[in-house]
């Protein structure tokens, strides 16, 4: 019979070092593996995870090297403990930075042989850490679903409405002013460094909020940017002459995310021309304001439902709605890349005003020359 072998551990941000790792454990017999729950991890290292605890364990029991994994019910560092002894293995393998007395004593009491890895990389790949790719900026972006410009008093002051937003992972290195809330996304930079601290997150967006727009600030950035950087899934903002919503409803069913995830497209464009302003000759008044607000709460009731016809005409009806106040937003350049695609698309919208950010595309199917999105699910 083959030996069992035991590993535990964190693995959040799962990399080919973790992959090496459970390689090698499964070299001595068929490998089984304990991985710690968020609440473990956040008592330990005082932070949240990357990917949540369901989200790593799908990860690691769909590597062909393990033979079984589970969420370890425990607490502390030995969180393990009575998986460990219910399994009863014959060798707890460890990885050189997670080798300690404590986990050797344990092995002597229990009678498992201790083994402590040697931390090769593949061959032909990189040497990977978590600490290391922890390095890498993991604060999110924001995409605005419908809705946007009723965060500012200057719209929603002729009708109130909601602007909806999701909270995209940072997989994609969206480009600058690209009306994915990367001034914002360079404030919170500029505040925590690579990933915002674990709080309540609408004090997390006021923070950002009022260090992006200082006292004497000419334009004032709207709240949803803050609120959809730091809010995860699909946000609800409703707003009525006033800076910040008066009520934020956030959407964190995974039903609901991966619909949108599975029909939601974005075309890069070309980068924004020289001295645009998206405020010139504006026609900003009540009916275009309601238009807009109504836009955004039938793609609220769309998404709700996952009907996708729905979702497609409100998002186009938003960006309808927006270009008959914003008319700047769109010019010759930015209307041929549409005819090139609108018939072929049930929805369609703009992030980033006058070029230099994307289209946003909804369909039943992926659409040539264009990239998925990823949603955060967790703080």
């Amino acid at each position: 019979m083959s030996k069992k072998v035991f590993v535990s551990g964190c693995y959040d941000m799962l990399h080919s070092g973790h992959v090496a790792f459970f390689e090698e454990a499964a070299t001595y017999g068929d490998l089984y593996v304990g991985v710690g729950s968020d609440k473990t991890i956040f008592e330990l290292k005082g932070r949240k995870t990357v990917y949540p605890e369901a989200e790593r364990l799908y990860m690691i029991k769909a590597l062909r090297c393990v033979k079984d994994a589970w969420i370890s019910k425990g607490s502390g560092m030995l969180d393990f403990v009575e998986e460990m002894k219910a399994l009863k293995p014959d060798i707890f393998f460890v990885n050189s930075d997670g080798a300690s007395p404590l986990k050797e004593n344990l092995c002597k009491e229990l009678g498992i042989q201790y083994i402590v890895s040697q931390r090769l990389p593949h061959t032909g790949l990189p040497e990977r850490s978590t600490t290391k790719l922890r390095q890498q900026c993991r604060i999110p972006f924001r995409l605005d679903l419908a809705g946007g410009w009723l965060d500012q008093p200057f719209v929603s002051k002729y009708y109130p409405g909601a602007v909806l937003t999701i909270n995209l992972e940072p997989d994609v290195q969206f480009n600058s002013r690209s009306g994915l809330s990367t001034s914002s996304r360079n404030a919170a930079i500029e505040m925590w460094g690579n990933q915002y601290p674990a709080d309540n997150p609408e004090k997390l967006a006021k923070m950002i909020f009022r260090y992006e727009n200082k006292p004497g600030t000419q334009y004032v950035s709207g709240s949803q940017d803050a609120i959809g950087i730091v809010f995860p899934g699909l946000n609800r903002l409703d707003y009525n002459n006033d800076y910040w919503p008066c009520h934020i409803e956030t959407v964190l069913d995974d039903d609901i995310l991966d619909f949108i995830e599975q029909h939601l497209f974005m075309l890069q464009l070309f980068p924004r021309k020289e001295q645009f302003d998206v405020l010139a000759d504006t026609n900003i008044n009540e009916e275009n304001a309601k238009a807009l607000s109504v836009a955004a709460d039938d793609c609220w009731k769309a998404l709700l439902k996952k009907d996708l016809k729905a979702w497609g005409k409100a998002t186009t009806d938003s960006f309808n709605a927006q270009i008959s106040m914003f008319p700047h937003m769109i010019d010759p350049e930015v209307m041929s890349v549409l005819a090139q695609y609108k018939d072929s698309v049930l929805g369609w919208k703009l992030s980033g005003a006058g070029g230099g950010g994307y289209f946003v595309f909804v369909s039943e199917k992926p659409i040539e020359n264009t990239f998925g999105i990823r949603i955060r699910r967790t703080m």
